[in-house]
């Protein structure tokens, strides 16, 4: 009898990011995630640098994360999940120099830290726990960040899960409303106010000493702020001094 041995599968076999799709041909759902992402990153960067002095780490921005190799018929991009956004510790942002076009878990095996999802509909698709198809079940038993959060705009909510032992659990809320991502030392949570000329309630970061972290733009804005101020005090103090010198010009000629 012969005996017919099995290929062997090295990692070489399975594709990597340059080789998978970097986009499953949807819409962006609405004109609201787009700002939203942006005010992530751009306020949590500097918490990220300071923590990553090298440098390593990445933010996905509606980006896929490859699960599994999707054989044909099934388009490889079914093998995906694509959350609005994430960021996983101490990977390099670049591969060979070039910008990520996906992350692939079975390449680079460090799960993200933090998954985020807007939801546009009623929240269902964030929450199914379908073995294997499920958007919940996927992240909680194969791509398995610490925390996953579910954002709903419409209602104005935040519900955060946090992985134990295997399994999701619930975040309560602080006192502040907040739920502490404690390995970056933030707090995330529902923020009330203007972002680039639209008022909605944004997801936002807080620090630990319980501020909110500012975006790019409002960084911006409160560098101009400071540096008018600073402009203003040194005109004033100018303007004094000419007055006391045109004081002591009087005393002199008396």
């Amino acid at each position: 009898m012969s005996v017919t041995e099995k290929p062997e599968i090295i990692a070489t076999d399975f594709p990597d990011h340059t080789q998978l799709p970097d986009s499953d041909g949807t819409f962006v759902k609405n004109f609201q995630e787009h700002p939203q992402s942006i005010l992530l990153t751009t306020s949590i960067r500097p918490i990220l640098d300071q923590i990553h002095p090298d440098g390593q780490y990445c933010i996905g921005q509606d980006s896929g994360i490859y699960w599994r190799v999707a054989r044909p018929p099934v388009p490889p991009e079914r093998g995906a999940e694509a959350p609005d956004w994430f960021y996983v510790p101490d990977v390099p942002p670049t591969l060979d120099r070039n910008m990520r076009r996906s992350y692939v878990i079975w390449q680079e095996l460090m799960p993200p830290l933090i998954v985020l999802e807007f939801v546009s509909g009623d929240g269902s698709e964030e929450r199914d726990r379908t073995p294997r198809q499920g958007k919940f079940w996927i992240y909680e038993r194969i791509i398995r960040p610490a925390f996953y959060g579910i954002y709903e705009v419409k209602k104005a909510q935040v519900e955060v899960y946090h992985l134990v032992e295997d399994r999701f659990e619930l975040v309560p809320q602080n006192q502040r409303g907040h739920y502490p991502i404690a390995q970056i030392g933030v707090e995330l949570g529902i923020w009330q106010g203007v972002y680039q000329g639209v008022e909605l309630p944004w997801l936002r970061w807080w620090d630990a000493s319980r501020n909110l972290l500012p975006a790019a733009e409002e960084r911006a804005e409160q560098a101009e702020l400071v540096a008018e101020q600073e402009r203003q005090r040194r005109i004033e103090a100018e303007l004094r001094i000419q007055a006391l010198e045109a004081r002591l010009r009087e005393l002199e000629g008396e």
